[in-house]
Order: C-alpha cells, then structure tokens, then sequence
C-alpha cells in the first residue's frame, strides 16, 4: 500500500494533462467569442438552420440504419460463420478511411447513373446534393459505432439465459425481444448515442455528396475558408454548446433509466 499513494498521484497528474488537452482549445475558443457575437450568431437563420439540419439528419439515419444495425449485431455476437473476422474488419473501414474517400465512395455508390440512384430517381428521390445524400454519408462512417457497441453488449448476455427460454417454448423473435434486447440495451443505447454523434460531427463525406444544404460542420469550414478564423469561430462555439446541451441531456436519462433498473 506504501507504493499506491505516488502510482495515484502519477496517474491523475496524467489525468490532469489529458482533460487539459481536451478543456484548453474548447476554454480558448469561447474565450476568444464575446456574448453579443455568440447571440447574433446563435439567432442567425443560416446558422439556426444548418445546425437543425444537422441534428435531424443525424439522427434520421441513426433510427434507420440502426434497425438494421441491432439484429446484424446480435449475429456478429453470437453466430460463427465463414469469415467473420473479414466482415468485422469491414465493418470497422468507414471509421479508418478518410471522411474525403468516404464521400468519394458514397458518391458513386448513390450517384444518377447507378443502381440506387436510378432506383432514388424512380421515386422522386435524389441523393447528390439533397438531404437523403447527407443522411447517407452520414450513416456510412457512423454505424460501425453502433454495430460494435450493439455487438460487445450481446456478447455480455449470458448465452444460457436464452437457451434456457427456448427450450421453455419462447420463440426465437421473442427471446431476442424480451431478453437480449433488454440485456444489452445500456450498450445499445450507448452505440446509438456515439453513432447519432458521429454522424453529426462528419464533415468530408457530406461535403462531397452534398455542398448544398449545408450542415454545420460543411457552413464552418466554409466560412473559415472564405472569411477567415474570425468569422467561423462564432458558429463552432454555438454548434458545440448545442452538441454538449444534447448530450448531457442524453447521458443524464440515460443514466436515470440505469439506476431504475438497477
């Protein structure tokens, strides 16, 4: 016990160094943002719609891409099948690959000429340069987050628990439905909320497959490219109040929801 008292200290002065390497830009851009320029810009309707363009969309292709997400999840957790460590290592190339080849990948995947776009088209849906586009991109370099936490969260659940229901007479939708499901849902909830914001956060997908609406992140780097530091640095500092009002507001009920069932 005599040696944990300097391991203690040594490894929250480390704590220290790396909280201070995420606080001191964060620290530095809202002081360098006085009030009045934090409410013009706040109540600007370009920056008011691009941050509400970016939230909804996040979270659009979240809820849908995630019902496909959780069930391939459980398999992933589950099931051995013939290349399994490939489809993982798969799953995980949207997180690894720059946001520009992301785009440049999604591009061709949802432009006019091809199969999608052609089906996109049929239904008065276009992708280049529109929403859905946006919430695609988005969606691509997000759901390994999901998939992988879904997947972790499974691979918890005591196997035998849902052994044991099938063999009382449950049906396999239902076992998956009223036991794996609520077993695992911190971790889902959990990859739900990384995914929700990392699509959020995506800047080189969506500036590639859609300028234009802009999201926020597309709207900084905008405006930084042509009218400098000064004049993009208001917007990011709204656009992280916004982001960490929503998460607080997320991990506070999502952990209210873990002490009741607790």
């Amino acid at each position: 016990m005599t040696g944990f008292q300097p391991m203690k200290l040594l490894f929250l002065f480390l704590g220290g160094l790396v909280l201070l390497f995420i606080v001191a830009p964060l620290a530095g851009i809202y002081l360098a943002t006085s009030p009045s320029e934090f409410m013009e810009t706040a109540t600007h309707r370009e920056v008011a719609g691009s941050i509400w363009l970016t939230l909804w969309t996040s979270m659009l292709a979240t809820v849908l891409f995630g019902v496909a997400a959780i069930p391939f999840s459980w398999i992933l957790a589950r099931r051995k099948f013939p290349l399994k460590r490939v489809v993982s290592a798969i799953i995980d190339i949207p997180i690894v690959i720059p946001g520009s080849a992301a785009g440049i990948a999604i591009l061709g995947f949802v432009a006019r000429d091809s199969v999608l776009g052609r089906i996109g088209s049929s239904m008065g849906i276009s992708f280049v340069g529109n929403t859905p586009g946006i919430i695609v991109a988005m969606a691509f370099v997000s759901i390994p987050f999901l998939i992988n936490a879904a997947r972790d969260g499974f691979a918890a659940v005591p196997e035998k628990l849902e052994k044991a229901a099938l063999n009382l007479g449950a049906s396999p939708a239902r076992v998956f439905l009223t036991i794996s499901i609520p077993l695992a849902w911190r971790a889902i909830l959990s990859g739900f909320i990384m995914m929700w914001a990392r699509g959020m956060s995506e800047f080189g997908a969506v500036v590639i497959v859609a300028y234009h609406p802009m999201t926020t992140p597309v709207l900084i780097w905008e405006r930084f490219t042509s009218y400098g530091l000064s004049y993009a640095r208001p917007v990011t500092v709204v656009f992280i109040t916004v982001c960490l009002l929503f998460f607080v507001i997320l991990r506070t009920v999502s952990s209210k929801f873990e002490n009741a069932g607790d």
